[in-house]
């Protein structure tokens, strides 16, 4: 395994952060710092920064390519996507649009990671009906990807109004814009990312990492049987790096624990607990420590799944702009170099970005 053929990338929701004094920045200052900090990873090393999209309190990723355009002005050489893009509230032409002119504004740099939404506001907010939840992927995914990779595009579904031998530009050279299919557990999911031959991106924010195992083995299946290549799988997970176990542990878990209370109210997650939460490092899919804790758990991630891209999310609640820059930092400088150091003695068969 070679340098490039592993992407390291940052992952952010746009989660509103804090001062050292505690103040809760606000909406306009946090955008701002999201820009920092993407400048910021590009110094230290880090392949790609990556944009959510939320559509909630306390989130300011809304409008992620337009946060990626400043990027774009303000780097050279870091990757620009999306950690997530709900390609079925989305118009394909519209983020076709977008993301080929970022491509062009960045120098070839655009990328992306199309989902279904675990969270599902922006389905009423944009007028969509969530029994339509399956269709409006589908076929949104379907039109997406003749637009990326096989213009004039004639195509015709349900969801929006047919095309007839429609160029869309600014014009981009076939499949040259990467795109994941971000995966929460779907077997159908993956089996899609397959069928469509786009890179698979499985979202573990929980339990053992490796319990994925048998859908990255159902995926490379898959793409053998519609003939498609070898294609590679990415892991995105939460965490953060300090300089010791204990001070990660100390900075992340009052974050951790009023975000995942939330979610336990409103999804049905379990309750957090110290001891849920102890367990979810030493056992789980949380990759937070030291840098020599955080490289080999991510070493560990990359030979159980035969990854070609890991993405750390960095940001969660109200975690100060000191602790993420610090995280940033230490992820690019230290665990970076040390997760190639140790794939070096002992090579995985990891598959080259697309």
């Amino acid at each position: 395994m070679t340098d490039r053929e592993f992407e390291f990338g940052l992952n952010t929701f746009g989660e509103v952060s804090s001062d050292s004094s505690g103040r809760v920045l606000s909406e306009a200052e946090t955008v701002r710092l999201m820009i920092d900090e993407a400048v910021l990873a590009e110094s230290v090393g880090i392949d790609s920064f990556n944009i959510g999209e939320h559509y909630r309190d306390g989130h300011v990723d809304t409008a992620g390519h337009m946060i990626l355009a400043t990027i774009a002005g303000r780097t050279e050489r870091i990757r620009l996507g999306t950690s997530v893009t709900v390609l079925s509230t989305r118009d394909p032409v519209r983020l076709y649009t977008e993301f080929a002119t970022l491509d062009a504004a960045s120098n070839g740099r655009a990328q992306l990671i199309v989902g279904r939404a675990s969270s599902t506001d922006s389905f009423p907010l944009y007028g969509f009906d969530l029994a339509d939840y399956e269709t409006l992927f589908e076929e949104k995914l379907d039109l997406f990807t003749r637009l990326l990779r096989d213009q004039p595009v004639t195509w015709s579904g349900t969801v929006r109004t047919p095309l007839v031998d429609q160029r869309v530009s600014p014009a981009i050279a076939p499949g040259s814009i990467p795109t994941w299919v971000g995966v929460g557990g779907s077997p159908q999911s993956v089996v899609r990312a397959a069928r469509y031959g786009h890179p698979l991106m499985l979202a573990i924010i929980g339990g053992h990492p490796s319990r994925f195992a048998p859908y990255v083995d159902l995926y490379h299946r898959a793409l053998e049987q519609f003939g498609h290549p070898r294609l590679p799988v990415g892991q995105h997970s939460l965490g953060f790096i300090a300089r010791t176990d204990e001070e990660a542990r100390a900075a992340y878990w009052p974050e951790f624990e009023r975000v995942m209370t939330q979610a336990s109210l409103e999804r049905g997650f379990p309750t957090p607990s110290p001891e849920r939460f102890e367990s979810e490092i030493a056992h789980g899919a949380l990759f937070i420590g030291s840098p020599e804790t955080v490289a080999a758990k991510i070493v560990e991630s990359i030979r159980d799944l035969s990854l070609g891209r890991f993405d750390l999310k960095y940001d969660i609640g109200h975690l100060s702009r000191d602790h993420r820059a610090s995280s940033i930092e230490l992820f690019g400088r230290e665990v970076i170099p040390r997760v190639r150091e140790l794939l070096a003695e002992e090579p995985v068969a990891a598959v080259s970005h697309a």
